[in-house]
């Protein structure tokens, strides 16, 4: 029977995965308007069964190493819809696979709340005084990290830390920091670069 994998192997797993899927090279126009020779889709990553394992085993991890170090207890893990989904949930699942008593729990912030029934921004399971973790995808200009953040706190939660699966080291970071709070994340634009990425033409 082979050894398991350590957290550090698991880690560079996904990163392969990450690579082989989701990064790609050319011109690109962002989310943001801006130009750039990276593209990150990280859906084709996370949205992978076997990647979301890696990506909640990481990921809990992460999140539980800076809570200790930050001398915090998170509630919740959630982000901005789409690209924060997945992520969270793979988190989520990977918490309770390790204690099945563990009271972390899962949520999802609406790009605008819905006009009908409860009109939440917030679904899933928040609720105000909850410390929380906002998680998203890719960091380029912080700018959806933040409207998830502004979102948690207008419903009365706190937000200890952000965790990002990509930084692309392009201000997003600073932007975040600007407002307060601390950005970890599991992987950096070094980090996708490391070896060559694909051409565009990312599905």
């Amino acid at each position: 029977m082979p050894e398991p994998l350590t957290p550090p192997d698991l880690k560079t797993k996904l990163l392969d995965i990450l690579i082989e899927r989701s990064v790609r090279r050319g011109e690109f126009t962002l989310a943001s308007g801006a130009k750039s020779d990276l593209y990150v889709n990280c859906k084709l990553t996370a949205l992978d069964p076997a990647a979301a394992l890696l990506i909640g085993a990481v990921g809990w991890e992460l999140l539980q190493q800076t809570a200790e170090e930050t001398d915090v207890r998170i509630d919740a893990v959630g982000g901005l819809t789409m690209g924060a989904d997945p992520i969270a949930l793979s988190i989520g699942i990977a918490a309770q696979l390790e204690d099945p008593g563990t009271r972390l729990q899962t949520f999802t912030v609406r790009k605008a709340a819905k006009e009908h029934g409860t009109k939440k921004l917030i679904e899933g399971n928040f609720a105000a005084g909850n410390t929380v973790v906002v998680i998203d995808d890719v960091v380029t200009t912080g700018g959806s990290t933040l409207q998830a953040c502004d979102a948690v706190e207008a419903a009365g939660g706190k937000v200890a830390f952000v965790i990002a699966l990509v930084d692309r080291q392009e201000g997003g970071r600073e932007n975040i920091e600007a407002r307060g709070y601390r950005l970890v994340s599991f992987f950096n634009r070094a980090d996708v670069l490391r070896k060559p990425a694909h051409d565009a033409g990312l599905p």
